[in-house]
């Protein structure tokens, strides 16, 4: 009986935050910019639920019970923004499944909330090389030296970095556990 509680237990864990449909472009492939039209501006929120980035398209959508609620464009990457982080100081943002898993209002960047990397398999392959994976992935606003404006192009060392507003928009809307998905 014990042994199909933990089956049931470990059944319901695995169906937590479930990725959301992702509308198809023409070539069957997954299109963010095509699940962005299907946003409805009056589609009322107070929180999200799941985030979705396309690092080629440079954007988010952020999902409430399985419904595409609002979208952030421009997102600025790491120096290297093509390709998984491997290494620490490869400048490559992350790609794969994590979670929000903190904040820090004390941020050099205006705001930061923090992404689980690196996560086991990550642990791994950098171990394979004798390497460190790095860490201090974090969605973040702009530099608090910067007196106002967005820095242009990539700069960061692997995170997403945003406008300052929208960095306080996430603020208040994430919340830690919100599952993240980091797609190329």
């Amino acid at each position: 009986m014990r042994r199909l509680a933990a089956i049931a237990v470990l059944a319901l864990a695995a169906c937590a935050n479930p990725p959301p449909k992702v509308a198809e472009g023409p070539s069957g492939q997954p299109s963010l910019e095509r699940e962005a039209a299907r946003i409805v501006p009056e589609r009322r929120f107070a929180h999200v639920d799941y985030l979705l980035v396309d690092k080629s398209e440079r954007l988010m959508i952020g999902y409430a019970g399985g419904q595409p609620v609002k979208v952030w464009r421009g997102l600025q990457f790491g120096d290297q923004p093509q390709g998984h982080k491997r290494f620490e100081g490869d400048e490559r943002t992350p790609e794969g499944r994590y979670v929000i898993e903190g904040r820090n209002p004390g941020s050099a960047y205006h705001l930061s909330l923090k992404v689980s990397y690196p996560n086991p398999a990550d642990r791994a392959y950098a171990a394979q090389f004798g390497r460190s994976p790095g860490g201090d992935i974090f969605l973040h606003g702009q530099p608090n030296a910067l007196p106002f404006g967005r820095l242009p192009g990539d700069w960061t060392d692997g995170c997403i970095a945003f406008s300052n507003d929208e960095i306080e928009e996430l603020w208040r809307i994430v919340p830690d556990g919100t599952v993240i998905e980091i797609r190329p």
